[in-house]
């Protein structure tokens, strides 16, 4: 950032007194890193999005921590730590199943080797270490450049955050073309926060990512994965992917959806996505499990559907071409985003498993209800019977056969697990000290 741009921003200090952030609000681990840092000399401060959520009302979803403490120093301090990344170089504190991220306080100087940047611009390596000041600057939007100060327990404003956060507004601190050229998955980041917060991006802000959205082609395909997850798991995925379409990103992270909802797009698919990301939305929000390969299996189904339909015939019935067309949808996909093997292998079961909850005759109700991916290939039927893309019967049909089928099963299964063993019995011995078998030796005792 040039110095008249930084220039434009002024330090605005909140005392306790004028406003709502409370330790009884922070975690007892994050606490235990701010008192440990600053009882050891350095300076410990509450940032990010732990501080614009308290503000906002709202639970973090996990608490970060900046200090003038270098990554050595801090790894030093905690025995339960360690030292990641190469890009930007954090520590990572574990308690429990909680883990506490301290970043060091950084700078950026064109001139230092301890920075890369590429020759589009991108951020490389930042591991310039600077002051307080110069940290909150380098952050990426006004609300995220907030700093709780555990000495005098005031809020440190360095870009005016706490006026957009009463505008609801998400503002880039500096040019908006320059900061996503730096990193492009800030514009990704821009969308989950504008969902998640229900915040407006700011004009210029917004303008620039039609300007740069091709960038997310540079971006390696791992990290895109991480990215779209949080994206889709944010409890607000109908907001994000309705915002990925006004600023044309969806397709960098799925084409193949993409060009379908350009085109004409089947009014039962488009309901059957919506009603997908309101249910991932709901679990989110209530705290249940959500699998990733759920929100792949629903976003690509449109597509993978397609093109069974398209190459179904009579020699090819329609569960090999389910099992084709996820197949080369998968391959095509995974070019854009590295979905673990893992999860492209669960979505693909659900895709296969569509067909088969049509068979509720003889065995074969019983055979799918034991695959491995039984319960998620049932969800995303009866997302399919809400929209009309199923029968609707199926739902309440297969619902009332897990009902009556898998009480008697786990009944059996508790009672064979109660039922005691039998002794086994020894083979008899010979007279020489051998038993039947030839291999066995005798007993030496």
């Amino acid at each position: 950032m040039s110095n008249q741009e930084s220039s434009q921003y002024n330090l605005t200090t909140i005392p306790r007194s004028q406003h709502q952030l409370s330790r009884k609000q922070i975690s007892e681990a994050a606490l235990k890193v701010l008192y440990r840092l600053s009882s050891e000399g350095y300076r410990a401060c509450l940032v990010g999005g732990g501080v614009r959520d308290l503000l906002l009302e709202k639970k973090p979803k996990d608490f970060d921590i900046a200090t003038d403490a270098t990554p050595e120093q801090i790894h030093g301090l905690f025995r339960n730590s360690r030292i990641i990344g190469r890009r930007f170089r954090l520590v990572h504190i574990r308690y429990g199943r909680e883990v506490i991220e301290v970043a060091t306080f950084r700078s950026h100087t064109d001139d230092s080797p301890k920075n890369e940047l590429s020759s589009e611009g991108r951020i490389l390596r930042d591991n310039t270490f600077g002051d307080i000041e110069d940290d909150a600057l380098r952050r990426d939007f006004t609300v995220n450049a907030m700093y709780y100060d555990i000495d005098g327990y005031s809020v440190l404003d360095y870009a005016n955050g706490l006026a957009d956060i009463e505008a609801r507004i998400l503002r880039l601190i500096g040019d908006p073309a320059t900061r996503y050229q730096e990193d492009p998955v800030r514009m990704l980041r821009a969308v989950r926060f504008a969902a998640k917060l229900d915040f407006e991006i700011e004009t210029s802000a917004a303008e620039a990512i039609f300007q740069c959205g091709p960038l997310l082609t540079g971006i390696p395909a791992a990290r895109l994965f991480d990215e779209t997850v949080k994206l889709f798991h944010s409890g607000k995925a109908t907001r994000v992917l309705e915002l990925l379409r006004t600023y044309n990103l969806l397709q960098y992270l799925f084409p193949a959806l993409d060009e379908i909802l350009i085109a004409e797009p089947s009014e039962l698919m488009l309901d059957f996505i919506d009603q997908a990301l309101v249910n991932t939305d709901a679990r989110i929000n209530n705290e249940l499990h959500v699998s990733p390969a759920f929100i792949f299996a629903s976003l690509l189904w449109p597509a993978v559907h397609k093109q069974a339909q398209e190459i179904q015939s009579d020699q090819l019935k329609m569960v090999p071409a389910l099992f084709q067309a996820g197949g080369d949808v998968m391959s095509r996909q995974i070019k854009h985003i590295s979905i673990p093997r893992r999860y492209s292998q669960m979505a693909k079961d659900i895709w296969t498993n569509q067909p088969k909850f049509h068979r509720t005759q003889g065995k074969q109700p019983s055979r799918l209800h034991g695959h491995p991916s039984f319960r998620a290939a049932y969800d995303f039927m009866c997302l399919q019977t809400m929209v009309g893309l199923m029968p609707s019967h199926l739902c309440h049909w297969w619902t009332e056969f897990q009902k009556n089928n898998t009480a008697p099963v786990i009944e059996r299964q508790a009672a064979e697990y109660t039922k005691p063993r039998p002794r086994r019995r020894r083979k008899p011995v010979t007279q020489s000290g051998n038993s039947h078998s030839n291999n066995t030796k005798p007993n030496e005792s």
